[in-house]
């Protein structure tokens, strides 16, 4: 059976305002999507943070007349981008399947893989980590997370002891613990993302003895060799003596989540604790990373 998909553009704020039009025309789902490429970081637990520039996704039953909604949407001062308010025929097919296929296996440094559970390890020589995308962000394929992957690929790891500060699915934790360390701590405020990272911990068979999760305030008091935190700007500030804390002099931090035009609040902040690197570019996000001050 073929379904009916519209496509509409608007500020994150203004969700609220249209969804209850959009189920009272009989939309089957909608999903959200991110417009602009920003990360997004949950402040408070609970919370559902979202971008500040999204696409819903609608799917209709094909036979759900939408020209009224559409009328009414062209008029409603939430609609961003009017000329996308057009409704897609999609064919019916095996969507799951589909989108199976379109995620592939993806190589951080020479030595480390993500792969989705439906394939085989792409390499037996290399550490690959079993991931598919579910409760929380972070698979590997957008930038700020990649760029801390490839960081932890070269990182000598073995027996260290590493904190990921917003684990979200745990990606970065896991690569730290098969990478050699020997204790690492996953950290988020979405309950969510604990579970997730337990989860994804477990399917890539690491004993709870070497990675835990937990929130923040359930972080033991405790020094380590580094610290990953791909979050946002904001909260980077805000934790910046925390981090410091949780670090051992000589220790690493690795920052990401960040704009080129953040990148020097950041540097001047850290400036009191770290002795900073030269910052790190791709795809328009920047990594910076540091070594914790005596």
């Amino acid at each position: 059976m073929p379904w009916q998909q519209l496509k509409i553009q608007l500020h994150s704020d203004q969700i609220h305002a249209l969804e209850p039009r959009l189920l009272a025309n009989a939309a089957i789902s909608i999903s959200y999507l991110d417009a602009e490429n920003q990360a997004i970081f949950q402040l408070e637990p609970g919370s559902t943070p979202l971008w500040d520039n999204s696409y819903l996704l609608c799917l209709f039953d094909e036979t759900a007349d939408l020209e009224a909604l559409l009328k009414w949407l062209k008029q409603h001062p939430a609609v961003i981008n009017k000329r996308l308010l057009q409704v897609e025929v999609l064919a019916d097919q095996d969507w799951e399947r589909s989108w199976m296929q379109d995620f592939k296996a993806m190589q951080f440094g020479n030595r480390l893989w993500i792969y989705p559970s439906w394939q085989s390890p792409p390499d037996s020589d290399s550490i690959n980590i079993m991931l598919d995308p579910g409760l929380a962000f972070g698979s590997g394929s957008h930038a700020t997370t990649s760029m801390c992957l490839q960081w932890l690929a070269q990182a000598p790891l073995e027996g260290s002891e590493v904190i990921d500060y917003g684990c979200g699915s745990g990606v970065l934790a896991i690569a730290a613990a098969l990478l050699g360390a020997n204790r690492v701590y996953g950290v988020d405020n979405d309950p969510q993302a604990i579970v997730a990272t337990l989860d994804n911990s477990h399917r890539n068979n690491i004993d709870d003895a070497v990675l835990t999760a937990c929130l923040p305030e359930a972080l033991p008091p405790l020094q380590v060799d580094i610290l990953v935190a791909n979050i946002l700007a904001e909260p980077l500030l805000q934790l910046a003596e925390k981090f410091s804390i949780l670090l051992k002099p000589g220790g690493k931090i690795v920052l990401s989540g960040l704009l080129p035009e953040q990148a020097d609040t950041i540097l001047n902040t850290y400036d009191r604790w770290f002795a900073m690197d030269t910052p790190v570019l791709e795809r328009e996000w920047v990594r910076l990373s540091g070594t914790r001050c005596d």
